[in-house]
């Protein structure tokens, strides 16, 4: 794993953290893949939102690939 990618993109979901935070929610970076793509599990009611997929993509993915332009995708996962 690269570490600097996944401090870059971790940095990135720290701007947008308190947003998810103030309606219940958060995000954690799992990890960065060897192909440049962020593995992110919601979490709290994110994880159940109906609008959590605009979330990903409008918001955190946009908010990623913007500061870390290195990634390829964004990818949730459910565990």
């Amino acid at each position: 794993m690269n570490q600097e990618l996944f401090d870059r993109v971790e940095n990135a979901l720290k701007t947008i953290r308190p947003y998810l935070e103030r309606d219940g929610g958060d995000v954690e970076l799992l990890e960065v893949t060897d192909e440049n793509t962020a593995m992110l599990e919601l979490k709290g009611a994110c994880s159940t939102c109906s609008m959590s997929q605009m979330t990903m993509k409008a918001g955190i993915e946009e908010t990623i690939m913007r500061a870390v332009p290195e990634i390829k995708a964004v990818q949730a996962i459910k565990i």
